[in-house]
């Protein structure tokens, strides 16, 4: 015989607890395991799926008071003098060398313990038959990186100027910028870069030289380079006055990319 439903209504229970009780507690553990811990991940990582990431940091630089100097002359096809803080460069030079008075001063302008700037002067004696067409100059740095990557190396700026007119001073004021080739790591400190520029301790001329320089500088997939130097020329020398290079060169803040794993 079939049977039918004539009447159903649903059956409803609660359960009820204070918040102090093992149930509210449970619940209150289990919300916060489910959103809490991905949103730490996520903070943590930068993201999902990076490969590359960047950050800003200020890099520690100070100048390390070695430099370079050509001052290329008019006088005569091939005229130059040169000096150096390297003294075997200074002997290989012979009747090239002048010495040069050098000054140079590094400021802290925010109070911050890092430096912000270099200013860096060199007077260079002449005789009154002697001119001035160009001027190619190394100035030698410490470059540090602290915040995600620990990164160490020696770096340069490099400077070259010339002109069709002698000249009786040259200005300049750029940045020392950071060029990457490739991320740096994020992991252990990274010392692969911290040697000399210039091998100052050689008794060979060709160790100084400039295109060789500059080309295993080049070489590195990170350096410093000097950017928007905004030469400006002066001409109008007195006689016996010296050949004066001023130079402001500014350490500012970078954006520094880096592999993420």
């Amino acid at each position: 015989m079939a049977l039918y439903e004539l009447y159903a209504h649903p059956v409803e229970r609660g359960y009820r607890a204070g918040l102090c009780s093992k149930a509210a507690l449970f619940l209150l553990l289990a919300a916060a395991l489910t959103y809490i811990p991905p949103l730490l991940v996520a903070f943590r990582s930068h993201g999902f799926w990076l490969k590359r990431s960047s950050y800003e940091e200020q890099p520690t630089v100070r100048f390390q008071h070695q430099v370079l100097l050509v001052a290329l002359l008019g006088s005569e096809p091939g005229g130059f003098l040169a000096w150096s803080t390297f003294p075997a460069f200074n002997r290989l030079q012979e009747g090239h060398l002048r010495v040069p008075l050098v000054s140079a001063r590094e400021e802290d302008r925010n109070q911050d313990g890092k430096m912000d700037m270099l200013h860096f002067k060199l007077e260079l004696p002449l005789q009154s038959t002697e001119q001035v067409l160009g001027v190619q100059l190394i100035l030698t740095f410490s470059y540090q990186l602290h915040r995600m990557s620990t990164f160490v190396m020696q770096s340069m700026a490099f400077l070259q100027s010339s002109f069709a007119v002698p000249g009786s001073q040259l200005h300049v004021n750029g940045d020392l910028r950071l060029q990457q080739k490739q991320p740096l790591g994020y992991r252990g400190l990274d010392v692969r870069y911290n040697v000399s520029v210039i091998n100052g301790t050689s008794p060979f001329a060709s160790d100084y030289d400039l295109t060789r320089i500059v080309a295993a500088y080049q070489e590195r997939n990170v350096t410093t380079i000097l950017t928007d130097p905004s030469p400006i020329w002066l001409v109008g020398r007195a006689a016996e006055a010296p050949f004066v290079v001023n130079a402001v060169i500014r350490y500012p803040v970078e954006v520094i990319s880096y592999p993420f794993c």
